[in-house]
């Protein structure tokens, strides 16, 4: 922990929560109004967001998997969406939301993989936004 006063730098290593898409309602509106765009491991539905930040959704089907590979992949994804995607859709200054799915495909992939796929998707997004 910092001693009173000092400040850490870093808002933790989780997905903040008004980065997260949680409801229901708002994530089947994104399948289905979203324009899906379909990487080697990933489907990704993107809307315009309704609130003046870009957030993150993430679904991980069970495709016949046992729970500790799916949390794998859900941990991958999430964690590739606060690093690199985020900031990245910050700095362009893009309002969107995405839910991003993991297809039977991601539970072969490894975090490089899950990224190269991710950071593509955002730069097509960010070239086509400017």
């Amino acid at each position: 922990m910092d001693a009173p006063g000092e400040e850490s730098g870093h808002e933790g290593y989780g997905l903040p929560r008004a980065a997260r898409i949680t409801s229901s309602v708002e994530i089947r509106t994104l399948f289905r109004r979203g324009k899906r765009k379909k990487t080697r491991h990933l489907d990704v539905f993107i809307s315009a967001s309704p609130v003046a930040r870009a957030r993150l959704g993430v679904v991980v089907p069970k495709h016949k998997r046992r729970i500790v590979e799916r949390n794998l992949v859900k941990r991958r994804l999430r964690d590739v969406g606060r690093r690199f995607l985020l900031p990245a859709l910050r700095v362009a200054g893009m309002h969107v939301d995405l839910m991003v799915r993991a297809r039977p495909e991601a539970y072969g992939a490894t975090f490089e993989e899950l990224r190269a796929d991710l950071a593509a998707l955002v730069e097509e997004l960010c070239s086509r936004g400017r």
